[in-house]
């Protein structure tokens, strides 16, 4: 047991051979259109799978069986909404984004309401998406130094080049299709370790469901607005995230622009929810067979962060080469998310701002110049709020609660694009500043003052219902006036 040569090997051997595939996949880009949306030519199913890699990082990977392991499987509650949610979505949104041809969802915007409501958007989705990958780069870290006893900021910067030279090159070619790839690699790689703790634990299944009755819990039915999972924050709060996350995030909105129609968009997002879900559900199961494993054979030092119990396990418990399939299957999703995140980042900053305020008539040529050089400078600033972000002790619920923080003023603003005819674009931006400012007091209550109002998982919804309501409030009242 334990990392050895083979597994080392392995590890290189995916590394190398996944940053040229991706390269290769840049050849014959013209204009941002390939770059950005490649070509509208990526069949549903890869979009599909492009999509569920794109919101699994390493957190995901390595923080939800910690969740499982300290509690139950509660947090299964969230993909009841998740999945709901992206039906929504499909119906509500889709048939206006594929209206014309977008880059960005906050085009839309601007479409609707004017250039100060989609710069205002395009600029909380820049700096939220950045500080929330920020946690998600720093997971990398969780995992190599556990490998090789180092450096914490060697393996961020190592797996972040990685990413951004293959992105660089390949655009959005090589983040769907690598993207493809990696899910098959880190579903592949989290199945081998269920089947391995299931031969390793005394009496296998039997055994877990014996010690570990009381985990399998799914609902939990508490009005408690304190508590993240329940079913009345996974029903409502998960269709608001995924509303905002999937219908409003430049991260996962670009897969769906790079769709042939909009029917392959809705069978896209849609078969996503339920991928999702049964990733989830692995996930966790694999978080209570943990718990009875060491259960079993405890750990010689006690664990300092429920993100270390998987990883740790791997590691020291899994047969040489499984080991190394199963970290290069973290690594993977790791990859995945960050390339994502680095094409989403450099296409709103071009599109929405470079392109409109500096140079409006300049060559696609020129603008896939700029772009491929946006991604590099993404690059940089996401390495750096990596290395800032190693104070985090869970991050996958950091991640989450960053995102929430605009995800609500920011669906708020697209349902009143979307559901009134002549709102107009100040109550839009007075509905969005308190939908920000509201979420943001509780935010501070919770984190400063240790005092919170409400779970992190009612975030988007009280974000979005407060953007409504204060902005159809103040143009009822600028009409009256």
């Amino acid at each position: 047991m334990g990392f050895a040569n083979l597994d080392y090997f392995l590890l290189i051997f995916y590394f190398i051979g996944i940053t040229a595939f991706g390269a290769w996949l840049g050849r014959g880009q013209t204009s941002i259109r390939d770059y950005f949306l490649a070509g509208r030519t990526v069949p549903w199913w890869a979009i599909a799978f492009s999509i569920v890699a794109t919101e699994t990082s390493t957190l995901t990977i390595i923080s939800t069986p910690g969740i499982a392991f300290g509690s139950n499987m509660t947090f299964l509650q969230l993909m009841i909404g998740y999945v709901i949610g992206r039906i929504i979505i499909s119906f509500l949104f889709l048939p206006y984004y594929f209206k014309g041809e977008l880059y960005t969802a906050y085009e839309l915007l601007n479409q609707r309401f004017g250039s100060r409501t989609k710069n205002f958007t395009s600029g909380l989705f820049l700096v939220t998406r950045a500080l929330a990958e920020g946690v998600r780069v720093f997971a990398i870290s969780i995992i190599v130094s556990l490998i090789v006893k180092t450096n914490p900021l060697y393996s961020i910067v190592l797996v972040s080049l990685i990413t951004l030279f293959y992105t660089f090159v390949g655009g959005m070619h090589a983040v769907i299709w690598t993207d493809v790839i990696q899910m098959v690699i880190y579903i592949g790689g989290t199945l081998v370790a269920f089947f391995q703790l299931l031969h390793q634990i005394p009496g296998g299944w039997e055994t877990v469901t014996a010690v570990a009755g009381p985990k399998f819990a799914i609902f939990d039915f508490s009005p408690n607005l304190l508590t993240a999972y329940t079913f009345w924050a996974g029903l409502l709060g998960g269709i608001f995230i995924t509303g905002a996350s999937h219908g409003t995030d430049q991260l996962i909105v670009q897969r769906l622009f790079a769709a042939r129609s909009e029917r392959d968009g809705k069978m896209a997002l849609i078969t996503s929810g339920f991928v999702v879900l049964f990733q989830f559900t692995l996930f966790l199961l694999i978080g209570i067979m943990l718990y009875v494993y060491y259960r079993t054979f405890p750990p010689s030092v006690p664990f300092s962060s429920p993100d270390r119990i998987f990883p740790t396990y791997i590691i020291t418990a899994m047969p040489t080469g499984i080991s190394g399939l199963v970290i290069a299957a973290i690594f993977a999703a790791a990859m995945s998310n960050l390339s994502s995140a680095l094409n989403s980042l450099a296409s709103t900053t071009l599109i929405d701002f470079y392109k409109p305020l500096l140079r409006p008539t300049a060559t696609d040529a020129h603008y896939l110049k700029v772009s491929r050089g946006m991604t590099i400078a993404w690059g940089l600033v996401l390495i750096a709020l990596a290395v800032l972000a190693s104070s985090t002790k869970h991050v996958l619920e950091t991640g989450l609660t960053i995102s929430s923080l605009t995800w609500g003023c920011m669906l708020g603003i697209f349902l009143l694009a979307f559901l009134t005819k002549d709102l107009d674009e100040f109550s839009g931006l007075i509905g969005m500043s308190a939908g920000l400012a509201g979420i943001g007091y509780c935010f501070l209550r919770a984190l400063v003052f240790k005092d919170p109002v409400i779970a992190w998982t009612w975030y988007a919804l009280v974000g979005t219902v407060v953007t409504v309501v204060v902005g159809v409030g103040t143009h009822q009242i600028r009409r009256s006036s």
